[in-house]
């Protein structure tokens, strides 16, 4: 049972972002302070990805772990709805692999990010400078 009514969740919900998230804000910020150049949610590929590196043919999504349904604390499904939520986040989870295979078969590389893995600034600049560097 939902502790809000349907106008309060609708309130809810619309505050939530698809785009300029706090964690596409942060990634876009270190690969900047890297000397990369990028697109943003580029629509002419698959899933629109967040950060798109077209000379270097590379690509860095960044994953709610909620709404991707990763492993972790902040991917738990709500008490509520459950039915809803659990279809919801396998339909998300499905997407997210074909869009990938997509891209792949294309010849793009891609790094996928989670939303719990971007607290180690340190960790995370590392890991995406090697990402960008290593050979196509």
């Amino acid at each position: 049972m939902d502790t809000l009514t349907k106008v309060e969740r609708s309130k809810q919900m619309a505050l939530i972002r698809s785009k300029n998230t706090k964690p596409e804000l942060l990634v876009g910020s270190i690969v900047r302070s890297h000397g990369y150049r990028f697109r943003r949610h580029c629509s002419e590929l698959p899933g629109k990805p967040d950060f798109v590196f077209p000379k270097r043919r590379k690509i860095i999504f960044i994953h709610g772990c909620f709404w991707h349904g990763h492993k972790c604390r902040l991917g738990r499904v709500p008490k509520s709805r459950k039915d809803y939520w659990v279809g919801k986040i396998i339909g998300n989870h499905k997407r997210d692999l074909r869009t990938l295979r997509l891209l792949r078969r294309g010849d793009w590389k891609c790094l996928v990010l989670w939303e719990c893995q971007l607290r180690n600034l340190a960790r995370l600049s590392e890991r995406i400078r090697r990402f960008l560097e290593k050979p196509a």
